[in-house]
């Protein structure tokens, strides 16, 4: 098989998301110039790839242009309402424009070169919706107890794993004080996907970088703790889960489809 020069871009994009997936889940945090190195090695091997398939199949080249073009701009569509995290579409963007196609033939009898972003995606909303059982599975060992649907979606920490920076996420209760005696309850799935959009979620970062900004809001916590954080797995790391599954596995559900 001749050389894919997408292959060297596909292996700076692993790395990178890797490491964005670090810095989200440590800081919820990617600088854009997070993205820099992998778009100087990636982008020139994108060229390299469009240049020898116009010369061989233009047809096709102008196909995975086309539809690359139409995902990148739904995705940046998202990211520009709120829907998905800023880091999350660019990442999304980036592997749209920079891995057209599979680099290397995956094990389910993937055909070359075939639309890469759309197995990925599909991957990266399985591994999304695996993650809960997992947080869930965790607070099991740990013996935690509450209502199922918060275990589901996070675990409570003290106020001082917060302010140490050993707790990561959002706070999944409101609390308030009525008569002096603390009174809390769980924000509805509706009431956090909203105060996401508008930017209104409280986070650990911000409690732990700017106390002075949420003095009412720590005194509060510090009264309550332990109080629930969600632990608000970043979709950049399922992209990334989905990313590395669909390069070694391929459209596992174009197979399994094609199987049935």
């Amino acid at each position: 098989m001749a050389f894919n020069p997408l292959l060297v871009g596909a292996a700076a994009i692993g790395l990178t998301l890797i490491y964005a997936s670090i810095l989200d889940l440590r800081d919820r945090r990617v600088p854009f110039r997070t993205w820099y190195p992998m778009l100087v090695v990636a982008a020139p091997c994108t060229a390299w790839f469009y240049s020898s398939l116009i010369a061989t199949d233009p047809g096709l080249a102008a196909r995975l242009l086309f539809i690359s073009g139409v995902f990148a701009a739904c995705f940046y569509l998202f990211g520009a309402l709120g829907l998905i995290g800023g880091a999350d579409a660019w990442a999304l963007i980036f592997v749209t424009l920079l891995l057209p196609a599979f680099p290397v033939q995956p094990i389910f009898n993937g055909i070359l070169p075939g639309f890469f972003p759309f197995p990925m995606l599909v991957h990266a909303e399985v591994a999304a919706l695996l993650a809960p059982i997992g947080i869930y599975l965790m607070n099991l060992r740990h013996g935690v107890r509450g209502p199922l649907l918060p275990r589901l979606r996070g675990y409570p920490v003290t106020a001082e794993e917060i302010t140490d920076g050993r707790a990561f996420g959002f706070v999944m209760e409101e609390i308030s004080l009525v008569d002096d005696k603390v009174r809390r309850r769980f924000y509805s799935f509706g009431e956090s996907l909203g105060a996401m959009v508008r930017g209104t979620r409280l986070y650990t970062r911000e409690l732990r970088v700017s106390p002075d900004e949420f003095t009412e809001e720590l005194a509060l916590i510090r009264r309550a703790s332990p109080v629930w954080i969600s632990y608000g797995v970043p979709f950049i790391v399922p992209i990334t889960a989905g990313f590395l599954v669909t390069l070694v596995v391929g459209d596992s559900l174009f197979y399994l489809l094609s199987s049935l």
